[in-house]
């Protein structure tokens, strides 16, 4: 049997280092994580999610065919979504002091996902596709390197690729959807018919 190891802190002390530099926040003397690496990080998981609103926004207005109904429905909802993970980024890099990167300028290039249109709805969900696999990576990866320096963002970053994972695994539904109702070329029907014979 383990022995437990009995929780012993200094309350005294914790009392004085919070009455020092309170101009900081919730950033205490106890936060070990590399402060302006990690509002450069969640800068850019901002510009990820505020790229992946708009691609979803466009997908949404522009979805169009006899499966669009569905399938924009998914794709107004997944921004929505990801509208909120940009709110809590936001209220994130504030809590650490710093300040939203919002400026339109150079979003493309501190996101890691792209924005990509598609010309079609198969196009637009595999497009997603992609964005979400790329953010589910690049999160993990962050999760990774935050480890228990910044426990409070680790866990946000966990939330959002929580949700990430969900939007993949229905963009991934809606494409095998799509394919079983797809109407098969003439080709196929014919050899079948021929088999039959």
């Amino acid at each position: 049997m383990a022995v437990k190891k009995p929780f012993v802190t200094d309350i005294k002390n914790i009392r004085a280092r919070a009455r020092e530099h309170m101009e900081r926040g919730a950033v205490t003397a106890g936060y070990k994580a590399d402060r302006e690496t990690v509002l450069k990080i969640l800068n850019e998981v901002l510009a990820t999610e505020l790229v992946c609103v708009l691609r979803y926004k466009y997908h949404y207005f522009m979805a169009d065919g006899i499966n669009a109904k569905a399938v924009a429905a998914e794709f107004l909802e997944h921004a929505q979504e990801e509208q909120a993970h940009a709110d809590m980024i936001c209220e994130r890099i504030t809590q650490l002091d710093g300040k939203p990167d919002l400026n339109p300028d150079g979003l493309h290039t501190r996101s890691h996902a792209e924005y990509v249109e598609g010309e079609n709805l198969v196009e637009m969900i595999q497009e997603d596709l992609v964005a979400e696999r790329i953010a589910i990576d690049s999160y993990r990866e962050v999760i990774e390197y935050l480890g228990s320096d910044d426990i409070t963002t680790r866990r946000i970053i966990e939330q959002i690729l929580a949700q990430e994972e969900e939007h993949a695994e229905d963009l991934s539904s809606l494409l095998e959807e799509l394919k079983v109702a797809a109407p098969k070329p003439a080709s196929e029907v014919q050899k079948r018919r021929s088999k039959k014979k």
